[in-house]
């Protein structure tokens, strides 16, 4: 239950009591407890150094020139720490436009089958571009489907997530998949972005070819230190709270990491529910009690307790 009697009409605080936070956030931090709930539930980009550093990498493949071998990135980290963040920023600024006479897609995401076979990637890649499927297709005709739509909407950069699960095909089927991958970098002549985790890596490792073409972009789990203190500064100054939220300091990065497990998926969880805690009980603040108050459970204590059930 929202607790009114802690919100203020716009008498109850001037322009200066808001100064800890972001210029966009005061506005919203004006508005009724529901709206600004809203505004916290909501997706945000956090431009943290490792992200900004990453989004600049991909621009500069989207700018790169065609020629006949393209430079390839594998975006690589733990599940849950940024990387569809990181991708889907840059699908938003090089969003699909419709023309009289065709569809652009510049930026194409796929992801890769969790049973994969080259068949079933094709008719991924084909609905990710809306293409209608026809039934019992050859391999052979949705190649040649696949490439020549991929042609017509002009992709630029195509991104393959869950790259990984490359790993659970047979051997056979593992090898054709990362000669698909050469295949389509040769014949296209545009950037392949991979994304997944540590075994990802492995994966394009196992091919030589691959390997040299790919460059490892990595977003390890966050450690305790400035860039952890400046990250937790940028959520303090974005959630529409009308006290100061004193999260950016050594101690308390110790605690939320640990309580999170050091991924900003994860992060960003523990930190929008204590939030929401925030607004609903009127403190108004992230701090020791708002942070006790919410329900959130880590990664290894949700595991616990699934198997308690279970058991």
């Amino acid at each position: 239950m929202v607790n009114e009697g802690h919100y203020w009409s716009g008498e109850d605080l001037t322009i200066h009591d808001l100064d800890h936070l972001h210029e966009s956030a005061r506005s919203v931090a004006r508005r009724p407890a529901q709206e600004r709930l809203r505004h916290v539930r909501a997706d945000r980009w956090i431009g943290y150094t490792r992200a900004t550093a990453a989004l600049e990498r991909l621009e500069t493949l989207y700018a790169w020139p065609s020629k006949q071998r393209m430079p390839n990135l594998l975006l690589i980290g733990p599940t849950n720490n940024g990387k569809s963040m990181i991708i889907e920023k840059f699908r938003r600024l090089h969003p699909p436009t419709s023309h009289a006479d065709r569809e652009q897609m510049p930026v194409l995401a796929v992801q890769m089958p969790s049973e994969p076979t080259v068949s079933r990637f094709y008719v991924a890649l084909l609905a990710a571009m809306g293409a209608p499927l026809r039934p019992r297709q050859r391999v052979a005709e949705l190649e040649q489907a696949t490439l020549s739509l991929l042609r017509a909407v002009g992709v630029r950069v195509l991104v393959i997530d869950e790259l990984h699960n490359v790993l659970a095909g047979r051997g056979n089927t593992r090898r054709e998949f990362l000669n698909l991958i050469r295949f389509l970098g040769n014949e296209l002549r545009i950037p392949l972005v991979g994304v997944g985790t540590r075994e990802a890596y492995l994966a394009i490792r196992s091919d030589d070819q691959l390997e040299n073409r790919f460059e490892p972009v990595t977003l390890p789990r966050w450690e305790p230190g400035q860039e952890t203190r400046a990250l937790l500064a940028s959520f303090a100054a974005a959630f529409p709270l009308r006290r100061r939220s004193a999260i950016a300091t050594e101690d308390m990065a110790r605690y939320l990491l640990t309580r999170s497990e050091g991924t900003i998926g994860e992060l960003t969880h523990l930190l929008t529910d204590a939030a929401v805690a925030a607004i609903e009980s009127g403190e108004e603040a992230i701090n020791q009690r708002t942070l006790l108050m919410t329900l959130y459970a880590g990664p290894t204590e949700r595991r616990r307790m699934f198997e308690r059930e279970l058991a």
